[in-house]
């Protein structure tokens, strides 16, 4: 049998349709790297499938694991499925050497240690494996009172009781009698925005208080912006020179879709000026201004069927559609020239200045919930000749419409008929293990941020590709090697 007779490794979706299957380890990074674990999606809630998944690829390659769990948490900032993961490598043989410093990377926040050992004892029950508990004990040293009782809160694990579990050995006497009232309940109660909306209120004044007082991280004044314009306080100048610097934009790691769910409550509500949708949009340029300039012809499309309907989490406002619209917004606005489109049932050019603002474009684009027929944009091109260096597609590839034939045979078609040389980048947005392209020149991407656009010019430059990237991440080399 031919190596290169790629169609022979066929598969059905979850709607029927004829797809490829996809190799594990590139399957593993699709489901990872779309999932807020244990949240339901269109087609049910796919976190066994990933979960066993997982535990295949740790038995035969546990230092691909260790980078997926880093990068995911590091590049993506996705916290609950580096939780999951870490987990998975300390219960398997093959993967406790890696623990430690995975957990090093990817407990940035004191509650990632509970969750992580909350899924643990859910899923395993006790006992604990040394490398969990050392690795927790090496993450405890590194927090200091504000964040500890920051995040001191009742729950099913309280963080003293990870530490009579995982035994930290203080570094001085002031953690030691930090621990010791730790154990006590009597942490130092600090000043927080929190404790202080509590005990003073949601009002005008409270709000000048805590941004004079520059006590409110980023996320904090994204999340309570609504609330902060309602109250109209005196220097909210100074919360719109935050949320738009560049360095805190950077440092804050927000997924972009955060920047449009913040301008998509207010504009309902009709709160606030110009002014702060102006730095919304400054913020999110901001996020993508490190990514190369896409060179030539690219063309656009992201699906707005149905299947792309459901809420990216119960908590969130945001449908999966928008973060395909938002990401088209922002390929879009690193093009020399683009064509932009959407899809479902019927197929439709949707012009974007890549001028405009990234959130007032994505808001442009609605939605219209038809059936998913991925074909179509190929065949836009096909039909009217339409030269373009690259072919960008966002989509849960859950095909439902035209032929029983995958979608690469069309890009073959288009390859023969108006450039043999496209570069087709299929980006997932739902992980749910099957793909429509596949062989030369197609790059698999998956992701919900702008660091998933990087992979276009570099792939294209014969730089990594996803998956070459997680590879080599964080442990270059298996770690039996290094010892």
């Amino acid at each position: 049998m031919s190596k290169f007779n790629i169609f022979n490794k066929k598969t059905r979706n979850n709607e029927g349709h004829v797809a490829f299957k996809m190799e594990l380890k590139e399957k593993l990074i699709t489901e990872v790297l779309t999932s807020f674990f244990n949240e339901g999606k269109y087609y049910g809630n796919n976190s066994q499938e990933i979960l066993e998944d997982l535990r295949k690829v740790i038995k035969i390659d546990p230092k691909f694991i260790a980078n997926l769990a880093i990068y995911a948490r590091k590049e993506i900032h996705l916290r609950s499925i580096s939780h999951v993961i870490v987990s998975e490598l300390a219960h398997d043989v093959q993967g406790k050497k890696y623990v430690r410093r995975v957990l090093n990377e990817v407990v940035e926040r004191v509650d990632d240690m509970s969750e992580i050992l909350s899924y643990y004892l859910n899923v395993y029950e006790k006992p604990i494996p040394n490398s969990l508990k050392k690795g927790l004990a090496d993450c405890f040293l590194r927090f200091d009172e504000f964040a500890l009782v920051k995040y001191n809160r009742e729950k099913e694990i309280k963080l003293k009781d990870i530490m009579i579990l995982v035994h930290p050995k203080p570094n001085n006497d002031e953690q030691s009698n930090m621990f010791k009232r730790l154990l006590e309940d009597n942490l130092k109660i600090p000043f927080t925005w929190e404790t202080m909306l509590s005990s003073e209120g949601n009002n005008k004044c409270t709000w000048e208080k805590l941004i004079e007082s520059n006590k409110l991280g980023y996320m904090a004044i994204l999340r309570n912006l609504r609330n902060i314009i309602k109250a109209e306080p005196e220097n909210i100048n100074k919360v719109y020179e935050i949320l738009e610097s560049e360095t805190r934009v950077k440092k804050s790691k927000q997924l972009p879709f955060r920047y449009y769910s913040a301008f998509k409550v207010l504009s309902y509500e009709g709160l606030g000026t110009s002014k702060v949708y102006d730095t919304l949009e400054n913020a999110i340029r901001s996020s993508t201004s490190n990514i190369k300039r896409l060179k030539g012809k690219t063309f656009i499309s992201t699906d707005v069927s149905g299947s792309m309907s459901y809420k990216v989490s119960p908590k969130s406002d945001m449908i999966c559609a928008e973060i395909g619209t938002v990401l088209m917004s922002i390929a879009n606005s690193i093009c020399d020239e683009a064509i932009t489109s959407t899809f479902d049932t019927s197929f439709k050019v949707t012009p974007l200045a890549s001028r405009n603002g990234i959130i007032s474009n994505a808001k442009s684009i609605s939605p219209t919930w038809g059936g998913t027929d991925l074909s179509l944009p190929i065949k836009y091109l096909l039909e009217n000749k339409i030269y373009v260096d690259r072919i960008i597609i966002l989509s849960d590839n859950e095909i439902n419409r035209g032929y029983d034939r995958v979608c690469q045979v069309y890009i073959n078609e288009y390859r023969k008929k108006v450039n043999p040389n496209v570069w087709v980048h299929a980006i997932d947005l739902l992980g749910y293990g099957t793909q429509q392209f596949k062989g030369n020149k197609v790059n698999i991407i998956a992701g919900w941020n702008e660091k998933i656009l990087e992979f276009i010019p570099n792939v294209e430059m014969g730089l990594d590709n996803i998956k070459e990237k997680i590879e080599d991440y964080y442990f270059k080399e298996d770690l039996e090697a290094i010892i």
